[in-house]
């Protein structure tokens, strides 16, 4: 992005000479005073419209009950199984079963299958109680025919459904699951669930998949949970390791289906790949979130360009990651729409992606992320909830940032917020167009990519504090703040800068401190807020940062990094009003512009 040349104005009156060479100074702004109106523009993958729990969970879904006198018993005797009902067939170890009903397992088949071939209108229901059936050549559990089934764990019970590693086709359908349904499938209950396959899926669901109860913990070579149309959870607690995707959701004909939703219970993913991965929206209201992806932040790219890194991190390029694959915690190439649970994200790549747009009204995020903290291609709105992005390259990034609530602490190697237009690619190939690769600041820069002034960052109100090795807040467009309270620390290093935007910058509301390099420094443009901006010269990190009017101190800070630049902004500062300024030991008076 293009820097401002700040004009350089004389030593204000008052300064002690004791400052030495490096003189403190106002800093001026020559941004045009015309703020783009771009942050409200609705994009593609728009999570507005909200779901509800009862439009995802019915009755039975969560029913567990059943009538044992009624119910149909099937006892697994290692290479074969004995029912007396005449709607299930025992074929050596294929179990078959063909009629609507409640079903009681237990028992072993030691290479075996429980089959469920009934009327396309037929609702099942197979209670496991004790039941552990694994298969050499397909899946332990095949559900072809039906309307839907309930596997409901019987309260207290171990269970077991395994694929020795190999699948065979059976000629019409490609089975490559430990669990492979073709039809809706509810688990529910209050057993155990261990689902094993090192060679394939774990559970394959070519409709939706829905858990309201029970334990499952999950290994597979493969996706943990791949399934067509949806993936709806509350109430279960999931454990997966997985060898590609922990939650693979994908429907290619249906743009409406294709989601993710956990509204209770518990997600943990240890995944090769992405820990939920969906073509169509995710939704988050409640639960608890737990994704290892890709190895985690620290078997991610490293990235040369930008800023110069946190302390302990080395600097590599990008092009030395020889890999391609997609390693998010949570992604979704539709929306994200994130309004409660409590997420404990660490990936190789982005923490939390989506293609269109991020929503965040709620929840209890803390991420470490080998790339972006949270991307959007869209708009990155947060209104509400507490973010902690630990470690990233930069930690909010969108063609448009929105923040208006919430909590949010971070730390990027990079920007702290990022506005850019075009898609992101700084992970795994591809270009971003907003300078990640090096080379010149315009838009797009020499590197060719796709930048744009298109951009912006609006913050007004919640809480945001940034530590950044680059830019503090990077608008590829306009910068306004209304309101919150908001910190930016930055290096003095290199090409970075407290604020850097392409066509406006403004305050009109809200506490802004900001401290970072002098060298491509900017402020804010003609605002209704007083602004008192100020080069330092080279200050020690800790050094406090006093403002005062008429010996009333408004602010004290003491910037945890080094710093040369000082911009600060309160409500009660009125432009062309005197104030002084002490650093350290020594003090000045400056008027607000």
């Amino acid at each position: 992005m293009k820097k401002r040349a700040l004009v350089s104005l004389l030593l204000a009156a008052g300064l002690l000479a004791a400052c030495g060479a490096e003189q403190v100074r106002p800093l001026s702004s020559d941004s045009s005073s015309t703020l783009s109106d771009s942050a409200g523009t609705e994009s593609a993958g728009s999570v507005s419209a909200a779901w509800t729990d009862a439009e995802q969970f019915t009755d039975r879904d969560r029913r567990t009950s059943y009538d044992d006198e009624d119910a149909v018993r099937i006892l697994l005797q290692g290479a074969t199984a004995a029912c007396e009902s005449e709607n299930v067939t025992v074929d050596g170890g294929t179990v078959t079963i063909r009629a609507e009903g409640t079903y009681l397992l237990s028992g072993t088949l030691d290479d075996g299958q429980i089959r469920v071939d009934a009327g396309e209108n037929d609702k099942l229901q197979l209670v496991f109680d004790g039941v552990t059936v694994s298969s050499s050549s397909s899946a332990a559990l095949y559900i072809r025919e039906a309307d839907k089934v309930f596997v409901t764990l019987a309260a207290g019970s171990e269970n077991a459904l395994s694929n020795g590693g190999t699948f065979v086709s059976d000629g019409e359908t490609n089975v490559d699951g430990a669990v492979f349904s073709k039809q809706d499938l509810t688990c529910n209950g209050e057993g155990r669930l261990t689902v094993t396959s090192p060679g394939g899926h774990g559970v394959v669901c070519k409709d939706d998949l829905v858990l309201t109860g029970g334990t499952y913990t999950v290994s597979a070579g493969s996706h943990g949970l791949d399934v067509n149309d949806s993936v709806r959870v509350d109430g279960a607690s999931l454990s997966l390791e997985a060898g590609k995707d922990g939650i693979h959701v994908e429907n290619e004909e249906d743009e409406s289906l294709g989601y993710f939703y956990l509204a209770g219970g518990s997600v943990s993913v240890v995944s090769g790949g992405d820990g939920i991965s969906a073509s169509g929206l995710v939704r988050v209201s409640g639960g608890d979130v737990t994704v290892t992806a890709g190895g985690g932040h620290e078997n991610g790219p490293q990235h040369t360009s930008g800023g110069f890194g946190g302390p302990g991190r080395d600097r590599v390029s990008v092009s030395d990651s020889d890999s391609t694959e997609s390693r998010k915690a949570i992604k979704a190439d539709g929306g994200l729409l994130l309004d409660g649970g409590t997420f404990l994200l660490d990936s190789a790549d982005d923490a939390l992606h989506s293609d269109g747009d991020i929503t965040v009204t709620g929840g209890d995020f803390t991420v470490s992320s080998g790339d972006d903290g949270f991307h959007a291609d869209g708009t990155l709105t947060v209104s509400g909830g507490t973010i902690r992005i630990e470690t990233s390259y930069e930690g909010l990034e969108g063609l448009h940032v929105a923040v208006s609530g919430g909590d949010i602490r971070l730390t990027a190697d990079d920007d702290g917020v990022n506005a850019a237009g075009g898609t992101d690619g700084s992970g795994f190939g591809g270009g971003f167009g907003n300078d990640r690769f090096g080379g010149g600041r315009g838009p797009g820069g020499p590197t060719g990519g796709t930048g744009s002034s298109d951009g912006s960052v609006v913050i007004s109100g919640g809480t945001l504090s940034v530590v950044a090795y680059g830019d503090g807040i990077d608008s590829n467009g306009s910068l306004e703040i209304t309101g919150g309270d908001v910190t930016v620390v930055g290096p003095t290093q290199g090409d970075t800068a407290t604020l850097d935007f392409d066509t406006t910058g403004r305050i009109t509301g809200g506490r802004f401190v900001g401290t970072g390099g002098a060298g491509m420094a900017q402020t804010f443009g003609d605002s209704s807020q007083g602004v008192v901006a100020l080069r330092v010269g080279e200050q020690s990190a800790g050094t406090e940062i006093v403002l005062s009017d008429g010996g009333e101190t408004l602010l004290t800070v003491s910037p945890p990094l080094p710093y040369a630049v000082v911009i600060l902004s309160l409500p009660e500062l009125v432009k062309g009003r005197t104030y002084t300024v002490s650093i350290g030991a020594y003090t000045g008076e400056f008027e607000a512009s």
